[in-house]
């Protein structure tokens, strides 16, 4: 078997020296995407209209601390809601979805059924017994 020349301590360092490198541009790619994510939710929950308008605004500010959390962007969009106050609606819930009314499912009744449903409905209950 052919042994392999070991790497010289100093490819290796230049290795780890670039994949440090690579690591730092990866974790503030990471980072700018996060606080962009952000932005846009705190965004739509305040009533934006457009989210091209976020192109308006001065992200450095905003910062991302190290338990994961964004700060800065409420009172940033507040400033901007402020100046620029036709860029935003009435304030979004996170919920757009309406809930059911509350009375409850009632059976229906023969009289409003056409002859072949209320046949079909018939076999039903005569099979029930």
């Amino acid at each position: 078997m052919s042994e392999q020349p070991a790497e010289q301590p100093d490819d290796l360092a230049a290795r780890a020296e670039a994949l440090e490198r690579k690591l730092a541009e990866v974790e503030a790619l990471a980072r700018s995407r996060i606080v962009q994510a952000e932005l846009k939710a705190e965004a739509v929950r305040a009533g934006m209209v457009d989210l091209d308008g976020l192109k308006l605004l001065d992200a450095s500010a905003v910062v991302l601390n190290d338990a994961g959390e964004v700060e800065g962007v409420s009172g940033l969009l507040q400033a901007m809601r402020r100046a620029k106050p036709w860029l935003f609606g009435a304030a979004s819930s996170s919920s757009v979805a309406q809930p059911p009314g509350a009375q409850p499912p009632h059976a229906r009744l023969a009289t409003e059924m056409g002859h072949e449903e209320w046949q079909a409905a018939r076999a039903v209950l005569l099979r029930r017994r």
